[in-house]
């Protein structure tokens, strides 16, 4: 069951009207790192939890981020109250009206004509949101992982809009988002680090003749070492010929039926081709002198 307090988790103050900013603050209402899909992401791994810890926690944070996705949007539709209400009414001439939508060459005359200023499950490229922003597996040490990559992700772009604007109170309410993403963030690390073990994620253990080898396939310069493909913590593969068929083999097979074979057989000598063939193409024909390395004729004369 849900309730909800009319209370905002965190007060929207907005100096005045930023339509443009508006329309960039929908990133995070509609967009995939927004406050719907974390929202959404968690309640589906909650329901799914067999943990009980871990259970509730996804619940508490899914609950959340749904009140993060009021105070966004509160956000979008305070920046865009003035310019809805002249939009509504008609009261400038409609070239200045125009002009101040796309304040700073910002497509909100968009948002505004199509949804009336209000917050639209859209980022603020107009890109309608979708289910595929959703990506759990159903595997807690693989989601848990995704969920921190997630609020990371969310905090970065929280930053980036803060840094573009001067409003003191849109800043506040931004930066208590971005905040809350951090703590988001750390009660994901804990609750996977309460697993033992939790890597690899899943039950299959991996390989051991290739857990800890390092490829270097992309060699030349611009060659950097470091913990993720030292000696001392990987067997690091440079040389080209032991880079693969590892089994002894390198080619794919398959077994087929006769009938399968008759038919792939057939298919093969009828689209064979002529190695010693070089037949004029249409493209030659159509081509230019300098292109089919041969003279015009016309030019001889």
């Amino acid at each position: 069951m849900f309730a909800h307090n009319k209370r905002l988790q965190y007060t929207v103050r907005v100096s005045g009207s930023n339509p443009g900013l508006a329309n960039l603050l929908l990133e995070q209402f509609g967009g995939p790192q927004g406050e719907l899909a974390a929202a959404c992401r968690y309640f589906n791994q909650s329901i799914a939890e067999d943990d009980p810890g871990r259970k509730d926690m996804l619940m508490d944070i899914a609950t959340e981020e749904l009140s993060h996705l009021e105070v966004i949007g509160n956000l979008i539709a305070m920046l865009n109250k003035g310019a809805k209400g002249k939009l509504a009414e008609g009261i400038d001439k409609e070239a200045d009206l125009y002009r101040s939508l796309q304040r700073a060459g910002n497509d909100s005359h968009v948002t505004q004509v199509l949804y009336g200023g209000g917050p639209a499950y859209i980022n603020s490229g107009g890109q309608l949101w979708n289910a595929g922003y959703i990506d759990s597996i159903g595997d807690p040490a693989c989601d848990l992982r995704s969920n921190i990559a997630a609020e990371a992700r969310a905090k970065i772009i929280y930053e980036r809009l803060i840094n573009l604007t001067d409003d003191p109170g849109v800043k506040d309410a931004l930066g208590f988002l971005m905040t809350r993403e951090v703590a988001h963030q750390l009660s994901f690390e804990k609750a996977l680090y309460a697993m033992e073990p939790n890597y690899p994620p899943g039950k299959l253990p991996g390989d051991p003749r290739f857990t800890r080898t390092y490829f270097n396939l992309s060699q030349g310069e611009g060659d950097a070492s470091g913990p993720w493909n030292s000696p001392e913590n990987f067997n690091v593969v440079s040389n080209w010929e032991d880079q693969g068929g590892f089994d002894g083999g390198g080619t794919a097979t398959t077994t087929l039926t006769a009938d399968e074979e008759a038919a792939v057989t057939a298919m093969a000598l009828r689209t064979k081709s002529d190695p010693n063939s070089n037949p004029t193409t249409g493209a030659e024909l159509g081509a230019s002198a300098t292109v089919t390395g041969t003279v015009d004729p016309l030019l001889k004369s």
